[in-house]
Order: structure tokens, then sequence, then C-alpha cells
């Protein structure tokens, strides 16, 4: 049913939005091509690497569209003065004026679609898309496993020390027992070049045991059920690696993530180590 549904939605969607026509939005240009000009144009100076990564694009198919970009004088690709093994792109001012035409055009269009609706039609068509564009994005965001030197961990770790910090009573030190150490196992949830979700697994207590270590989740993503995929793979990740039980702990004051761990069947146990920040241990058996 709901594959149905999906499916339906897109044929509906990409027909009425000009997705099939070879002049996107009357643009002169197809919808990749007009896909990245706009991605340039939202941030600028954005690195290839950030292009890629962002839309998904093998390095073939991305420079094919940069060159066409190029070649019509709209963005102009050079070294990053910062690192210059690394190539950023920005809009010329010829870009600019293309930039801004397909943001009025897609404006238009956007309108155009709405302008038969009630008021509060137009609020629940808003409801649903925000609904249905979370869940798409978090069902099909990439996880993948990193080091915990790895930018994207360091980056996931500050903004998991930063809301600790910030919901627990006291703060928060992520010094100490809490640091990662060389068994850990972490993966890490990119979109749009952003880390969303954060987890890890290390060994503990004994040989079938894996802690399960920094989960966390950005505040946008909550109740998507990112966290709950993001658990699942850490607890797939620990069977891959011969574990048969799995244990975390928790501070109370994390009320959505106890209510999501008691969801995917983990039950308390007693205190297993001496981390001054937790108040509540949970194990699961695989």
């Amino acid at each position: 049913m709901l594959t149905d549904v999906l499916r339906r939605f897109n044929r509906t969607y990409t027909q009425r939005i000009g997705v099939l026509d070879e002049s996107f939005l009357g643009s002169g240009r197809p919808l990749a091509v007009s896909r990245l000009l706009f991605e340039v144009g939202s941030d600028e100076g954005v690195s290839v690497r950030a292009l890629r990564d962002r839309l998904e694009l093998d390095s073939g198919h991305l420079s094919r569209l940069l060159r066409r970009l190029e070649g019509e004088g709209l963005v102009a690709t050079a070294p990053d003065p910062a690192d210059r093994r690394r190539r950023v792109v920005e809009l010329t001012p010829a870009g600019r004026t293309a930039y801004d035409d397909l943001d009025r055009r897609s404006e238009d269009r956007a309108a155009t679609l709405v302008a038969p609706l009630t008021t509060r039609q137009r609020e629940r068509l808003a409801e649903a898309l925000a609904t249905a564009d979370l869940l798409v994005r978090a069902a099909t965001v990439r996880l993948y496993e990193v080091a915990a030197d790895h930018p994207d961990a360091r980056e996931a770790t500050r903004r998991y020390v930063a809301e600790l910090d910030a919901r627990f009573p006291g703060g928060f030190d992520p010094g100490g027992p809490d640091a990662p150490d060389p068994g850990s196992t972490y993966v890490v949830a990119m979109s749009d070049g952003e880390p969303v979700a954060y987890g890890g697994i290390r060994p503990v207590l004994d040989d079938e045991t894996a802690e399960i270590k920094r989960m966390w989740v950005h505040g946008d993503w909550r109740g998507a059920g990112l966290g709950a995929r993001m658990l699942r793979h850490l607890e797939g990740l620990a069977a891959a690696h011969g574990h048969r039980r799995v244990v975390l702990d928790t501070n109370g004051t994390l009320r959505e993530a106890i209510a999501m761990y008691e969801r995917a069947g983990y039950t308390r146990i007693e205190r297993y180590n001496d981390n001054p920040y937790a108040e509540a241990f949970f194990e699961k058996r695989l």
C-alpha cells in the first residue's frame, strides 16, 4: 500500500513540476543542470566534494554538469585558497542572474500549483509535505562507518556534546570515561553534507557484550525514526562483530531516548560503569 501511494505521488508530482521537460521551468536547462545551479547559488564557495556528497553524484557526472554551467559562463571553479587540494565553485554575475531567474520561476510554479486550494487545504498540504519530506530523507539517509577522528565524526561529537551540555542540569564534560577508545566503531548519518545522527559500539565487560555509545540525532530529525534506524544499525554491527548482547547507559533527562530504548526491547539493569552522568542502564540480547 505505501509503495503504491509513493509511486503514484512520484508520477503526479514529477509531471506537474516539470521534471519531465527538457527545459526545466522554461529555463532552457534540464533539471539536473538547474538543480546544480541552485545548489551552487544557495552555498557560495561550495566545494566540488560537498556538491558530490550533497547531490549523491559520481565524479564523472558532476564534472559534466559543471562543464556545462562553466561553458554557459554561469559558474567558475578554482582551487580553494584555504586548501589548494580542494576546488570550490562560485556563481559568476551571469550565474547569479540565472539563479535568481530560476528561483523566481520555481516560486511561481509552486504558487500556481496551490492557487486553487483554500487556506485550510494549503495548511494541510504544507504539514503533509513537511512530514513526507522528513520521513523520506530519514529513510534514505546514508549511514557509514568512520574513525573517531574523521571530520564528520568530530563534528557529530561536537554537536552531541553541545546538546548534552545544554540539557544536563549541571552541564556535560566529555572527558574521562566517555572518551572514545581504540576499540570503538562509529557510524554517522549525513544529509546535505551535515551530520544528522551518530553513534558507536565498543567491546565492554566481556567478550559477548558491546556497549552502544554517543547515540545522537539532530533535533530537526527527531520523530522520523532515524534514531531507531541508527540503533538497529549499531545492533547489527555488534552482532557482526560476534557480540550477543549490547548494553548502554543514559541520563534521566533524555526521556525520549529512554522511551526509544524501551520500545526497541531494552530492559533495565544495574549500573555497570562509573560514568558520573549515567542514571539509567539497559541491555538487549541480540
